[in-house]
């Protein structure tokens, strides 16, 4: 695994070029971080910080730092002051080897590319210098001077959140391009199709789609040869989320449809469903892929429905906005409706994502009933209830929760306006993985995965507050 040392520059004591209170060292280290995480997140490779913090190191120090480590490559990130704008790279001008220079073309290039085009940054060009940690430095090394901090168009630049993660990204892809670095391998979340029979006659599968489709379940016909033989399978869906796969199943029995959930193709078709009757359809046993093992201790069993939230409403929405951006701002909502009824609203939050599918309404529900939590969504062709409003819709689904978390009477004065509070038996889910089977069924991993995604706020959070310490450390220094 190759190793890159990452060198934000000044720190501490020097807090390299200053204008108007904007300091380099600061944006030095916020750069650096975005740097990092790129390449942790996206590639194979360790990465050593000269410095991760507010540390005073001297130019002999980070060198010396360099070559005990000897790693790969070593990148030192600066920020330019004296007058312009723009964006330049730097070797040493002394002698180097070839390919020190190809890795600069490669990083600049790949950079620009990004920065050029979405924030029209000038390009100042590949350039040399007699710099320190380029000549004392043994392995190829590179400088970079990311726009001026004395140029008020360009600090708007910097201190904006955006433009810092696309140079962390356009830096970490020009690393990672010119040093070969392997990337990590994404799993791709496996396909559970939905298959309501599987015929050796393709009129019964005929039959079985024109049966469905007069319940107001589309269906189509998937033919497959398997030794030989060909299967007819009726497929009613297929779903990136096991828990939706297993919702459609259920809505299958309960019209008395038998179906079963294909993750993968097998070697073997199961035995052929048998032909559906005329009127209604006679319950077929066609055998299940076994359902993964439940685990022992699901993550989170222990983590209450009821609760203090420990992130406020704007992680929340930025949070979900990275991946939606046209996510609507409910944060404040389930901050507030969750205090109000003393339930995590922040994990509601992360229910919410969880139902909508980061609010893009993938499934039955659509945006405009406001309906966040699928509530009354009880089979194909009910889509469930609607709310006045998207805070209407926040404080049914904070209801909702009560009622499978307490057993105690809602807040004197508070409308109740979930239509289904009193068909839940009332105290019967302590824990977000208590919910599974009777939020959702089967559900088997439902709360985990309500859990998941709240781990990837916090952990979202997170790098937002270490860019926010960098930036009060910064000011109370300044108040010394």
């Amino acid at each position: 695994m190759k190793t890159i040392m990452i060198d934000p520059g000044h720190g501490g004591s020097d807090p390299g070029a200053t204008y108007k209170g904007n300091e380099e060292k600061v944006f030095n280290l916020l750069t650096a971080l975005a740097v990092r995480d790129y390449l942790l997140s996206h590639y194979n490779v360790r990465i050593v910080m000269t410095r991760s913090d507010d540390s005073t190191l001297s130019l002999s120090q980070r060198s010396t730092l360099a070559n005990q480590t000897n790693p790969d490559y070593f990148l030192s990130i600066h920020h330019n002051a004296g007058g312009g704008s723009g964006f330049e790279s730097y070797v040493y001008n002394g002698t180097i080897p070839s390919q020190t220079k190809v890795y600069q073309t490669i990083i600049h290039d790949e950079i620009m590319a990004v920065v050029k085009k979405d924030f029209n940054i000038l390009d100042r060009g590949k350039k040399r210098a007699n710099f320190h940690v380029l000549r004392e430095t043994k392995m190829p090394s590179l400088l970079l001077e990311i726009l001026f901090v004395d140029n008020p168009a360009d600090v708007a630049l910097l201190n904006n959140g955006k433009f810092r993660s696309s140079m962390g990204e356009a830096i970490g892809k020009g690393i990672g391009k010119a040093l070969g670095l392997p990337e990590k391998i994404v799993n791709e979340k496996a396909l559970y199709k939905v298959i309501a029979g599987s015929f050796t006659d393709r009129e019964n599968a005929e039959d079985r789609v024109e049966l469905l489709k007069k319940k107001g379940i589309p269906s189509f016909i998937d033919t497959v040869v398997l030794s030989g033989k060909n299967y007819y399978r009726v497929q009613t869906g297929a779903f990136t989320e096991r828990e939706n796969a297993e919702k459609q199943v259920n809505d299958l029995k309960r019209i008395g449809v038998e179906a079963f959930i294909l993750v993968r193709e097998g070697t073997e078709e199961p035995k052929p469903t048998a032909p559906p009757p005329t009127e209604a359809p006679k319950p077929t046993d066609p055998p299940k892929p076994t359902d993964p093992p439940k685990p022992t201790n699901p993550p989170g069993i222990s983590y209450s429905i009821m609760g203090e939230s420990l992130l406020n409403a704007e992680y929340l929405d930025e949070y979900v906005q990275t991946v939606n951006p046209n996510a609507p701002l409910l944060g404040k909502f389930y901050i507030f409706y969750g205090k109000l009824f003393g339930i995590r609203g922040d994990v509601a939050y992360a229910q919410a994502v969880h139902e909508t599918n980061y609010f893009r309404f993938t499934g039955q529900v659509k945006p405009e009933q406001n309906n966040y939590a699928g509530i009354g969504t009880t089979g194909p062709g009910n889509n469930g209830a609607t709310f006045k409003t998207p805070e209407e819709g926040v404080l049914a689904h904070i209801q909702h929760l009560y009622a499978y978390a307490s057993t105690q009477p809602i807040p004197q004065g508070v409308a109740l306006v979930d239509p289904r509070f009193s068909l839940v038996k009332r105290g019967i889910a302590e824990n977000w993985t208590d919910l599974n089977g009777k939020w959702a069924v089967p559900g088997t991993t439902y709360g985990q995965l309500i859990l998941s995604i709240f781990r990837k706020n916090i952990q979202f959070a997170v790098k937002g507050m270490e860019e926010k310490i960098i930036l009060l450390n910064s000011t109370l220094d300044k108040l010394k």
